[in-house]
Order: structure tokens, then sequence, then C-alpha cells
């Protein structure tokens, strides 16, 4: 297994088995480690209140604090705002277009990871590396 195939990712939740939710609605943020063999939970991120109030812009801050270190972000939908601050911290909003079991996600993402990913997400693998460039020739 290569480390650079090991990554974080998110699902909104609203049941904590489906990804079901809109990002500013989600009563819950799952967190999970992803790699090519295994898949490991690491935290769920728990919200209340009034989650539908549109407009309130403060109601995403822990949500966003919640996804900071994932490269991908499964929701079932997600508002302007909240994806443009999602894409400004690295982090590739992935709508699912039904609710969909997150643990089906999850071995669909490892199959992905084991072959060869395409190139939108071999950039999302690269959150949090350096990047070197080498533009030395042979």
């Amino acid at each position: 297994m290569r480390e650079d195939s090991e990554m974080k990712v998110a699902f909104a939740t609203q049941d904590l088995a489906t990804a079901n939710a809109h990002f500013g609605w989600a009563r819950h943020i799952m967190v999970y480690e992803v790699t090519p063999d295994a898949f490991t939970h690491v935290k769920t991120y728990n919200f209340a209140g009034n989650l539908q109030e549109d407009g309130d812009e403060d109601k995403l801050i822990p949500k966003l604090k919640a996804v900071k270190d994932c490269a991908i972000l499964y929701v079932a939908a997600i508002g302007a705002s909240g994806a443009a601050r999602v894409v400004a911290q690295k982090v590739h909003p992935l709508k699912v277009k039904e609710s969909e079991p997150i643990v089906k996600l999850l071995e669909k993402l490892q199959a992905v990871l084991g072959g060869t990913p395409p190139p939108w997400l071999r950039k999302a693998m690269q959150k949090g590396q350096e990047r070197v460039l080498d533009f030395e020739e042979d």
C-alpha cells in the first residue's frame, strides 16, 4: 500500500448510516480514514439547533472545522456559499445521487484508491502533502 493512498473523507448525514444530508442542515458529520485496504471511523461531529435556517452562515463554521482535514466531503446537497468555503479549504465536495449507505460509498472509494484514481481524486489525495516540483531535465 502506498502512503499517499491514505485519506480522510467526511459524510454529511442525518441518520449516521447514509450520506443523505444537505451540508448546512446535517445533524452529523462522520469522518473516516480510508486506504485501498481498510477504512476506519475517526470521529463523528454532532450539531444541534435550527440547522435549516437559510442565510445563517455561522452554522457552517463548526462544520467547516469538522471537514478541514478531509480530502472529500460526501453530501446530498450543498449551497453555493458552503461549497465555495469547502473548496477554499481544498476539500472536494461530492454530491450523492440518492441516499447511499456510507459503508457502500467507502467500499467504492477503496476500490478506486486500489486502482488508478481519476485526476481529480489524485489531486484530492495530495491534501496536506508538500508539493515538490522538479523542473530539471534528464
